[in-house]
């Protein structure tokens, strides 16, 4: 007898884990359930179908080879039969069975299975504030409200949105509202920067401006108290500092696993509510396995368990599930949380932890922050990648990275190649050896990468000392609060003397990297000097020179002024 296997969601894990099995198990009575009329749709492009970079809702639904992926698809081209339309009320473990309801008509029936997959997704965080069910307000959930906001935007009923989020959704959504459609947006964020948890406060910083630049009002450690209706249709958002008028509203706050099927069943749920599984993606029911947005996985850095709501990863953990329910040993380790993000010229990425994120943890975890060339420095075209690589002082592992750089493929292969590194375990030094594709025109002799664990060598040797970016610009914010601080710029005279200008001599004074040898005693030994520059580089070597002559009251700025003028301020001569 045909082996009956059930999968509950149809977005991303559970088609992949169909498709698998009926390869695996061609004579297999595979059958999806869905409550929603569409499936299998690539829901991270939402924020593109909304600005305009896909046309067409239907090209998020579609193959490589332009099939539309529906119920005529699945049926005829990889024999699983879907039911589209039609919710999972229940499971009945005992008799093996999933009772569904048939959403146009209500009729309730149960269907069978010998193995059980749930693929039920995640769902947004609707904010408990008043107006949060207003006309006018959106999570994006689904492709249905994806077309809706395009149907108002496109028909000119939106002149100005707010994002209640400062997370990857909201900052995507903002950059779709802005870019094609010219809406004045902004976004809210709680907390004190962007991407909070995921990348550290000076790569935040750096894509805080650039939202800016762009036309993006942000407003940081602000929380929406209320959504202020009028009529039933919403007019702007309220926090707890000012009125934002808005038109429309994006509830970008974060996801939740949908675990309430697994839950109502006995299934163990962790406490974050992500259906607990093993490597094989087994639940605690050996016939029935989960996969995707809905279960919790292990960091590989960390070791605890986390919620990874990316259609990567649901497709490998559905692939994973499938040749388990296909009887072949499959395991699925975890992940690390790569992560990047496209904003308007801007990419920002991470993998493993964040320096915060580190320390929380219990690590000794220091970091580097670099700026180098993203390909020859001679290449014509080249640009700037801000690194940050974070690392354990007492073990020399590598426990994230992250950074910032232009729209290219320069960030995505370094974060891709860390990725890999991160979880096997990587130390510093086998960063530092890490062998990367190498041409002017993709990267420089020294990738950016090897030299992110040059840097953390030294100061883990303890032949650098750094100043964090965080205490810098503390201390520019308020200068007397460390009066015996002095920047030394080892920048050309001509980059040099604005800042000295600005400053006066006795903050920031000028002396070029090719003079120091000559010069250095003109420096004070009783001041504790900030050695600065544009990268970072040479005011390293600055600082090996000046302890070898006994001054060694020196720290170096990390990043230099490469990362600030990307990041910003409002003491910068320049802008």
């Amino acid at each position: 007898m045909a082996k009956q296997i059930v999968i509950v969601g149809g977005v991303a894990a559970g088609p992949k884990a169909a498709c698998r099995v009926k390869r695996l198990l061609p004579d297999a009575e595979v059958t999806v359930i869905d409550q929603d009329s569409v499936i299998s749709y690539g829901g991270c492009g939402i924020p593109y179908y909304v600005s305009g970079d896909v046309a067409d809702e239907k090209e998020l639904r579609s193959t490589s080879f332009h099939m539309l992926r529906d119920e005529f698809f699945f049926a005829k081209a990889k024999g699983v039969k879907t039911l589209t339309s039609t919710r999972a009320l229940s499971i009945d473990r005992t008799r093996k069975s999933v009772q569904v309801e048939d959403l146009p008509t209500g009729k309730r029936s149960d269907i069978p299975y010998d193995t059980l997959l749930l693929a039920t997704g995640s769902q947004p965080v609707i904010l408990p504030i008043p107006g949060n069910t207003a006309d006018g307000v959106f999570t994006i959930s689904d492709l249905h409200k994806a077309v809706a906001i395009k149907e108002r935007l496109g028909k000119g009923k939106v002149g100005k949105a707010v994002v209640i989020g400062g997370g990857a959704i909201g900052i995507e959504m903002a950059e779709a509202l802005t870019d094609l459609w010219g809406i004045e947006t902004a976004i809210v964020e709680y907390a004190d920067q962007l991407l909070p948890r995921i990348i550290d406060w000076p790569l935040a910083t750096i894509l805080e401006k650039h939202l800016r630049d762009h036309n993006v009002e942000v407003f940081l450690g602000e929380a929406a108290e209320e959504i202020v209706v009028e009529g039933g249709k919403a007019v702007g958002v309220r926090t707890g500092k000012r009125m934002l008028d808005a038109d429309l509203v994006i509830m970008a706050a974060g996801v939740r696993p949908r675990a309430d099927l697994a839950r109502d069943a006995g299934l163990m749920v962790s406490k974050t509510g992500g259906i607990v599984v093993n490597t094989r993606m087994q639940t605690s029911d050996p016939d029935i396995y989960a996969a995707g947005d809905c279960v919790e996985i292990a960091h590989l850095v960390s070791g605890r368990r986390f919620v990874a709501p990316f259609g990567s990863m649901a497709n490998k953990e559905g692939r994973v599930a499938a040749d388990n329910m296909a009887g072949i040993p499959s395991t699925f380790k975890g992940g690390v949380g790569s992560f990047i993000l496209k904003a308007f010229e801007l990419s920002i990425g991470s993998v493993g932890l964040s320096l915060a994120a580190a320390r929380a943890e219990g690590f000794a975890a220091d970091f580097t922050l670099s700026s180098p060339s993203d390909r020859a420095h001679f290449f014509p075209g080249q640009d700037i990648v801000c690194l940050e690589l974070i690392f354990d002082r007492k073990t020399r592992k590598v426990l994230g990275f992250q950074g910032t750089g232009p729209m290219n493929d320069a960030l995505s292969t370094r974060i891709d190649a860390a990725a890999v590194a991160i979880a096997a375990g990587a130390t510093i030094d086998d960063f530092g050896n890490i062998e990367m594709a190498y041409s002017p025109p993709f990267s420089s002799a020294i990738d950016p990468i090897n030299a992110a664990a040059y840097i953390a060598d030294n100061l883990c040797d303890g032949r650098m000392r750094q100043i964090t970016m965080e205490e810098f610009y503390a201390w520019m914010a308020d200068p007397g609060t460390h009066p015996n601080w002095q920047v030394v710029d080892v920048r050309h005279p001509k980059q040099a003397t604005p800042f000295v200008e600005r400053f006066g001599s006795g903050l920031w004074c000028s002396l070029p990297y090719e003079q120091v040898r000559d010069r250095y005693l003109e420096l004070s030994a009783d001041k504790t000097l900030i050695l600065f520059c544009n990268a970072g580089s040479r005011s390293f070597e600055v600082q090996v020179f000046l302890d070898h002559v006994g001054l060694t009251n020196n720290l170096v700025l990390p990043g230099g002024f490469n990362v600030i003028r990307r990041m910003g301020a409002d003491w910068l001569p320049v802008k």
